[in-house]
């Protein structure tokens, strides 16, 4: 049996594959279980779900575990969290409670809106970083696990630019036995699992693997990894709409976003220092879509405003508003407006979940360091090589999908063929 490690510090993920295992519910938002893709030409037919078409691991096959500062089990941090209702976890509880969540690696310093209360009490950031290794080999050993993948479902980290410490793997080892203070905890999780060749996936919009020292230790250990920022609300939005604009090459004067939401992630977001991390992460998308420096009368002047506000009473039920102004021929303006009433965690946990499989398919195809293909969840994601990252949400899907083919030994589809 295939077992892997996802690392699980929000409860959706391994509800949703219960859920799904127990037949309460197909897991919607899955484009790994959920999605056909074609192959060959639109005549022959060919159009099976892509959990048929590639040797993903089965929803049967997956274990969880995972380290939270603050709740002891899966059940208790759903409850804390306040995303399902009583009525669909009691049918999940008995297996969510088993979920035993470890002592964390936390520091105050870069979530200072959080006080970590089941964390490891070691002398050094090299001891929690050994012990984490530890960590992850013990699970292994435990669960039986052939392959493992770990996804950072962790609280956004304090803003923070790349320092000495990060330009190789020999500075980064030497700054852990230093307690260098540009270490955060994400980017002690990412060596762990980098060191244990277990890939790492980062869904917050903090520094991890996206880091000169990880980048050479993925490429030593022939480690997949990929980053960062999941793409659940307001941006996956803006990388909806903005590509219909530059589609029929409409202007734009501005777009202005603020948020709601009351969850533990808006609490975290809050403070200025954890916020300027996440406006870092969603301010790039306009610009790379629009492309202003080859359409500058269309989109060279533009006003993009990022706001969010903790607001208890929404709790994980995240608002988004988008004011959108946009202009037509002559300069005429015209307005769009935006409200997005979502739920961040049902949104999220589909993600987790397809960048644990595909994530370990790259492993096992032999792949290591960027997997940009994987784009296509990420607010920000990484570049491989010198290309420009591309946020078309429409581009991105066509990267997925060709990788599947052409690992499969399928033809690329173009959608330039008639009929």
């Amino acid at each position: 049996m295939f077992l892997r490690q996802v690392w699980v510090l929000l409860h959706p993920p391994s509800s949703l594959v219960i859920a799904a295992r127990k037949g309460i519910s197909p897991p919607i938002g899955s484009v790994s279980q959920m999605a056909h893709i074609r192959l060959g030409k639109k005549e022959e037919g060919r159009n099976p779900l892509i959990k048929d078409f590639v040797p993903l691991a089965t929803l049967d096959d997956l274990v969880f575990g995972g380290w939270d500062p603050l709740s002891p089990n899966v059940l208790e941090a759903a409850r804390t969290c306040g995303v399902l209702d009583e009525k669909d976890l009691a049918p999940m509880a008995a297996e969510l409670e088993g979920i035993v969540a470890m002592d964390a690696v936390f520091d105050r310093t870069w979530v200072s809106r959080l006080d970590g209360v089941r964390v490891k009490d070691l002398a050094s950031k090299w001891a929690l970083t050994m012990a984490l290794i530890e960590d992850i080999e013990r699970f292994r050993l435990d669960n039986g696990c052939d392959r493992m993948v770990m996804v950072w479902c962790g609280s956004t980290e304090a803003y923070s630019e790349p320092a000495a410490c990060h330009e190789t793997v020999d500075a980064f080892e030497a700054g852990l036995k230093a307690d260098d203070p540009a270490i955060a905890p994400s980017q002690m999780y990412a060596y762990a699992a980098l060191q244990s060749d277990v890939p790492f996936a980062n869904g917050a919009p903090n520094l991890s693997v996206d880091l000169p020292c990880m980048l050479e230790l993925a490429k030593a250990r022939g480690v997949p990894v990929a980053g960062k920022d999941f793409k659940t609300g307001q941006t996956f939005m803006k990388t909806l709409l903005a590509p219909g604009f530059k589609a029929r090459m409409l202007g734009m004067r501005g777009w202005y976003s603020t948020n709601i939401l009351g969850n533990r992630d808006g609490e975290v977001l809050d403070a200025p220092e954890n916020f300027k991390s996440k406006e870092m992460s969603k301010l790039g998308v306009l610009d790379t879509i629009l492309q202003p420096e080859v359409y500058p009368e269309l989109y060279g002047n533009i006003d993009h405003v990022v706001r969010i506000n903790y607001y208890p009473p929404r709790g994980d039920n995240k608002e988004g508003w988008d004011a959108i102004d946009i202009f037509g021929w002559l300069g005429y303006p015209m307005q769009i407006k935006v409200d997005f009433m979502c739920r961040d965690s049902i949104l999220a946990a589909p993600i987790v979940l397809d960048l644990a499989l595909f994530m370990d398919l790259a492993h096992r195809a032999g792949e290591s360091g960027v997997q940009e293909w994987l784009s296509f969840y990420l607010k920000a994601p990484q570049q491989r090589g010198e290309s420009d990252i591309e946020h078309d949400l429409f581009i991105q899907q066509t990267k997925l999908k060709n990788t599947l083919r052409e690992w499969m030994g399928e033809q690329p589809v173009t959608h330039s063929e008639v009929g």
